[in-house]
């Protein structure tokens, strides 16, 4: 492989995640089948709980395409595409000075192009589902720990 242009410029999470999946990076729990380094799953399995998670290549060209009319930078027009922001209190903590250089109007039409060409975020978890995946982490650490003891040959306490 030959390096054409150094730093061609930044990439978008959208586009990082895509890489991974080309590669072969996927939700398989056994993870032994594709060529990707545990490190770039670490990765993968992060942006797809992201908004790139749920965004398509004609979803962030679109995106593109509708955001370009607005005086943004490019540094602003990845950070709005990654976080993709809800609302206009979200906006004016990726834009700087968005309050001197962009009326309220503007900013809605921002907000309002964001929703309209990029897909919703995926789902949060719940509260309940926190709590339930930590106690069975908790559980499994406790079952590896014994089996570990019994392997060693030392008895242990079932009282």
């Amino acid at each position: 492989m030959k390096i054409l242009e150094e730093n061609a410029g930044a990439l978008t999470n959208f586009e990082v995640l895509d890489f991974l999946r080309a590669k072969g990076a996927s939700r398989d729990p056994s993870r032994v089948l594709a060529k990707v380094a545990m490190s770039e799953y670490k990765v993968y399995d992060y942006l797809v709980k992201t908004p790139a998670g749920s965004q398509t290549r004609e979803s962030v060209k679109e995106y593109f395409t509708a955001i370009k009319q607005h005086d943004l930078s490019e540094a602003e027009v990845l950070n709005v595409l990654n976080i993709r922001p809800a609302s206009e209190v979200e906006i004016y903590h990726i834009i700087e000075d968005c309050e001197e250089r962009f009326p309220d109007e503007e900013v809605t039409e921002i907000v309002e192009k964001v929703e309209n060409t990029l897909p919703a975020p995926p789902d949060k978890a719940t509260p309940e589902e926190i709590t339930k995946g930590d106690e069975e982490t908790e559980t499994q650490k406790h079952d590896e720990i014994s089996q570990d003891q019994t392997e060693d040959g030392e008895q242990m306490d079932t009282s």
